[in-house]
């Protein structure tokens, strides 16, 4: 991205940077995928290579588990095999002692035998019911058996007992022949079982081995799949990150002829190329505001010395301007006094009014002084004990509130921080309003009432039962020289409620004019001040 500031430029306002110029050359299609995309892609793929692996190994371990239980299974078919064959032999000997002796004793082995015989022939067929040969050869050695039972044991242990028993004598050959056949079919059926057995444990020994080489690729994969994800998140993420907060922390640091180049995915370079944008517009802004701050300079000079003369203005007007009116005034009583018998009725009134006005103008100017050194002279703050200043304000109005026969009250005030003779101005203008604007039909009642709110701030009012404010005067009583009543009404110059706003405000308050108030006037106004918590720990502070 190419500026025309120049390197070694030391301040924004050295230099006008040119529009943002476009990214260098990008591969197809990667330009239209955002971080979310490039994520969403990722975590998807790596997803559907997971469960893919997942559902390799699960089948893996499903058929090493299968084939593990085929090899118990014949292992366990070869048991019973084995005890078949014991229990076949157990009837053989049982039968042919038997025969031999006629003793009932030895038919206990063979019916032991019959009943072991159907339980481990049916341990077979449950243990080895998926191999046919087994069960072919099991099939087999039951009906070899079969014959053999018809054929001696049945008719042999059906004889009577006491002695040799003929039958097994006159058979002992073919009894002979007969079991030999079970003995063969019983090797044949453990021959089979155990081919079964190693034909299990062969693939049971090759699905470890593919599970093993299975796990092993699973985990090659898994840890590929982990260097990819983060590879790629260094590439696409990490990486354009790095170098758009290098750049960002550049310009922070005041190298506003640092360009911000946008690499990384579409959403990064679209926020890298706004960051550059906003960079170019703050260089501008700047020059912009070096500018107007030359230009406040000179109207701050200007203003600093119309205020000089503002100041000369107000000390030729408190003095050069009083001391004609005074002389006037004065002239004008010696002329009404010296030449009383001279002059007739009209002049007399002619005089009174000059004297009238000349003093009129002399409390304006002192009121418009007044007025002016607010903010200006006389503005050292310190503790204002508001219950002291009261008092003094309604001794200085005592002669009023006497005549007008006000009764005047007020809460228990606080110790604040402001300039006292502003204050007092203002307690003043207040309180002497309510008594100069009171209702001819009741006596004056005056009450000045504070309270406290959590933020650390004061609520005043001054509320009295007068002749009130319209509310369509609300916002108009508190600009200078507005009067709502005729001089000859109510005398004054319409200064002192603005006077009041603007000590309030030079303060930190606010003040206005509570239109529901009725009958009178509620003139409510609010100072900054500590909270009762906040002067509460200060006490206990002073106290310790």
């Amino acid at each position: 991205m190419d500026t025309d500031i120049p390197q070694q430029s030391t301040g924004p306002h050295e230099a006008t940077p040119r529009r943002p110029q476009p990214a260098g050359p990008r591969a197809p299609g990667a330009g239209r995928w955002t971080t979310r995309r490039w994520l969403t892609a990722g975590v998807a793929s790596s997803l559907t290579v997971l469960l893919l692996l997942g559902a390799a190994g699960g089948w893996i371990l499903a058929r090493s588990a299968t084939l593990t239980d085929r090899v118990l299974a014949a292992d366990s078919a070869f048991v019973a095999a084995v005890r078949l064959e014991t229990s076949l032999a157990d009837q053989e000997t049982g039968i042919r002692g038997y025969g031999l002796t006629g003793q009932p004793g030895f038919l206990d082995p063979y019916r032991t035998g019959v009943g072991d015989q159907r339980t481990y022939a049916a341990r077979l067929r449950t243990a080895m019911g998926d191999r046919a040969d087994v069960i072919r050869d099991l099939d087999a050695l039951e009906r070899r058996a079969g014959i053999w039972q018809q054929r001696i044991a049945v008719p042999v242990a059906a004889a009577p007992p006491g002695g040799p028993v003929a039958l097994a004598t006159e058979r002992a050959g073919e009894g002979k022949g007969e079991f030999d056949a079970v003995r063969d079919a019983t090797g044949r059926l453990q021959q089979t079982i155990q081919r079964a057995r190693e034909d299990s444990r062969a693939q049971l020994r090759s699905a470890t081995t593919e599970r093993d080489v299975l796990f092993a690729a699973i985990g090659l994969l898994i840890l590929g799949l982990t260097t990819g994800v983060f590879a790629g998140l260094r590439r696409g993420v990490t990486r354009p990150l790095e170098r758009l907060s290098g750049d960002v922390r550049l310009v922070a640091d005041g190298m506003f002829d640092h360009p911000v180049t946008p690499t990384g995915p579409a959403d990064m370079r679209q926020m890298a190329a706004g960051v550059d944008s906003m960079r170019v517009r703050l260089v501008r802004e700047l020059a912009r505001t070096d500018a107007n701050r030359l230009q406040l300079d000179e109207q701050a000079n200007e203003l600093r010395r119309s205020n000089a003369e503002l100041e000369q203005f107000a000390y030729v007007a408190s003095h050069d301007l009083q001391e004609p009116l005074r002389k006037v005034a004065s002239f004008c009583q010696l002329l009404q006094r010296r030449y009383a018998d001279r002059l007739d009725d009209r002049a007399g009134q002619y005089i009174g009014f000059a004297v009238d006005g000349a003093n009129r103008m002399q409390t304006l100017i002192n009121d418009l002084l007044a007025f002016s050194r607010v903010g200006r002279l006389n503005a050292e703050t310190s503790e204002v004990d508001l219950e002291q200043l009261f008092a003094r304000t309604a001794d200085v109005l005592s002669v009023a509130i006497e005549d007008a026969g006000a009764e005047v009250d007020h809460d228990p005030l606080p110790t604040l921080t402001g300039d006292a003779t502003q204050l007092g101005m203002l307690l003043q203008n207040l309180l002497s309003n309510a008594v100069k604007f009171r209702s001819p039909d009741r006596r004056p009642e005056i009450r000045l009432t504070a309270r406290p709110d959590d933020d650390g701030l004061w609520h005043f009012a001054v509320t009295d039962n007068g002749i009130g404010i319209g509310p369509e005067f609300a916002e108009q009583v508190f600009v200078i020289f507005q009067r709502l009543h005729t001089r000859e009404s109510y005398p004054g110059n319409g200064i002192g409620l603005a006077l009041c706003k603007k000590i309030v405000e030079f303060h930190g308050g606010t003040i206005a004019v509570d239109p529901a108030h009725t009958p009178g006037t509620r003139i409510a106004f609010t100072l900054p001040g500590p909270s009762p918590a906040a002067a509460a720990a200060d006490a206990q502070e002073n106290q310790r």
